[in-house]
């Protein structure tokens, strides 16, 4: 089974060859890795060229969003399944792309999900949350529940169905792909108890109350255009289980 890996980035020099190096280093024997870059102004075209040999295809222009960033990730993508991750993450291990790719393979799989940790700042040890995708099911969507996107991973066939990320949401467009995925489309998905990707903590739509504000009415939203039935409280409900994320075994890996 073939994979590619979407690193969408902008200015990310920093935390860039973490990324590109976990990629490099994947058993898999066929990895397409796809880095979409929207024309940074600080090293990381050097960074590409230091850590970056494995790298397929490297496109870097303006863009009008992280959206429209993974949109161009896509087109360019020939894998069978495809998964993205983050300029500011890892996977866990060398083996992760395999696994995912032998458990697919051998179960007929559509989608496969995992879990993912957060952590402070560049220490791998200072874990902060586990987001647990267990607590997803289709049936959820009306309460805001998904799949940690970066341990998404899904085959290219259906995002070619599917078709593109909403570049009119600015936070909650990997949701919004959500409801279209799994709203009214029978698929073979599996969750697996596994950490898969390991995320340095203050994202977007993590970092302050407005961008929470901002996420729900989009998730909102999202339910609503897509004819999933939901309200404000329903979706707020979620986050009294998300807290406690933050309470549960830091060592947990």
């Amino acid at each position: 089974m073939k994979m590619t890996v979407i690193t969408v980035t902008r200015n990310s020099a920093t935390t860039l060859p973490d990324t590109l190096r976990s990629v490099a280093g994947q058993s898999l024997a066929w990895v397409e890795h796809i880095v979409i870059d929207g024309a940074s102004s600080d090293a990381t075209a050097e960074v590409i060229n230091l850590h970056g040999a494995h790298v397929a295809k490297l496109l870097s222009e303006p863009d009008c969003g992280i959206y429209d960033a993974m949109n161009k990730g896509l087109r360019l993508a020939t894998g069978d399944v495809v998964g993205f991750l983050n300029a500011d993450d890892r996977y866990t291990n060398s083996g992760v792309l395999e696994r995912v790719a032998t458990l697919m393979s051998d179960e007929g799989l559509d989608v496969l999900f995992g879990d993912v940790v957060f952590f402070r700042g560049d220490d791998t040890q200072s874990i902060v949350r586990r987001y647990r995708s267990d607590r997803f099911h289709p049936r959820r969507l009306a309460w805001g529940w998904m799949p940690a996107h970066p341990a998404f991973f899904m085959r290219r066939e259906i995002y070619q169905r599917i078709g593109s990320f909403r570049t009119d949401y600015r936070i909650a467009g990997d949701f919004e792909m959500m409801t279209r995925i799994f709203q009214g489309n029978r698929l073979r998905f599996r969750y697996v108890p596994e950490i898969l990707v390991m995320m340095r903590s203050g994202g977007v739509s993590n970092a302050g109350w407005r961008n929470s504000i901002t996420l729900n009415a989009e998730v909102l939203r999202a339910c609503r255009e897509n004819g999933i039935k939901t309200n404000i409280l329903k979706i707020l409900s979620k986050y009294p289980l998300k807290f406690l994320e933050f309470l549960a075994d830091k060592n947990d890996k």
